[in-house]
C-alpha cells in the first residue's frame, strides 16, 4: 500500500513531522496548499514549505486546495515533487490544467470534494494519473471520516479497471486504520493520513502500509 503523510496538524510544526519522515515507511510527504478562497483556510507560503521539506529526501505529493492553481504548479514544480492534484471544483478547463502540469514532466492528479459526483472524473480518467477522493470536506486537519466514501472510491476504481487504466485512485481525510482498511476494499491505491500517522510516525505509518486486500479490521 503506498502512504502519502500529511504534515498538515493543528498541534505539530510541519517541520517536526518532516524531520522524522526518513524514519519512516512512508512514500510521500502530502502537501495541502490552501489560498483562504477555495477554502477558508490558508496554509504555508512556497517559502515555508521550501525551508521544510529540506530536512526529508521523500518526493511531495502536492494537493492544491487553491481556486487559480497555475501560479502554485510553477512553483511546486521546482521543487522535489512526483505529483501535483488540483480541484475539480476550481478548475474551469479540466484538460488545460492537465496538459499545465504534464509539461513540467509531473504526474497530475484531480481531487474532488465529498458532495461531488464521483462520476465527473470519467471524461479525463486516461490522462489522469490519481483521483483523489476526499473523504472530508477540505479546509481543516482533524475531521472525522465520512463513512460513504468507500462507495465513491469504488464507483471510480470501477471505471478505471473497466477501461484498463492504471490511473490510482488516491483517499484523504480522516484516515486511520479501520477505515483504510474499507477504502482499500473498496480499490483505492494511495492512502492519505495525518493525526492518525502524527499519533506514532513509525508504527502506524507501517500498519497502514502493511494492509491489503480483504484485511478484516480489528476489534475494539
Amino acid at each position: 500500500m503506498i502512504v502519502s503523510t500529511s504534515i498538515l496538524s493543528s498541534s505539530i510544526k510541519a517541520s517536526d513531522i518532516v524531520k522524522r519522515l526518513d524514519e519512516t515507511e512512508c512514500d510521500f510527504i502530502h502537501v495541502d496548499i490552501m489560498d483562504g478562497k477555495f477554502v477558508e483556510n490558508k496554509t504555508w507560503t512556497f517559502g515555508e514549505v521550501k525551508d521544510f521539506i529540506k530536512y526529508s529526501h521523500k518526493k511531495l505529493d502536492v494537493h492544491l486546495m487553491v481556486e487559480k492553481p497555475t501560479k502554485y504548479i510553477d512553483d511546486y514544480a521546482l521543487l522535489n515533487t512526483d505529483i501535483i492534484t488540483f480541484h475539480y471544483e476550481a478548475v474551469k478547463d479540466i484538460p488545460e490544467m492537465i496538459e499545465y502540469v504534464k509539461n513540467y514532466g509531473l504526474k497530475v492528479g484531480l481531487a474532488i470534494n465529498p458532495d461531488t459526483n464521483p462520476e465527473v472524473v470519467f471524461p479525463y480518467l486516461k490522462d489522469l494519473d490519481r483521483v483523489l477522493v476526499m473523504s472530508v470536506f477540505p479546509g481543516r486537519s482533524g475531521q472525522s471520516f465520512i463513512e460513504e466514501s468507500p462507495d465513491r472510491i469504488k464507483i471510480v476504481k470501477d471505471e478505471i479497471n473497466r477501461l484498463g487504466l492504471k490511473t490510482d485512485v488516491e483517499v484523504d481525510g480522516g484516515i486511520n486504520y479501520e477505515n483504510a482498511v474499507k477504502c482499500v476494499n473498496a480499490g483505492v491505491d494511495v492512502l492519505v493520513s495525518a493525526t492518525y500517522l502524527h499519533q506514532d510516525l513509525l508504527n502506524n505509518t507501517h500498519i497502514l502500509k502493511s494492509i491489503s486486500k480483504e484485511e478484516i479490521p480489528w476489534e475494539n
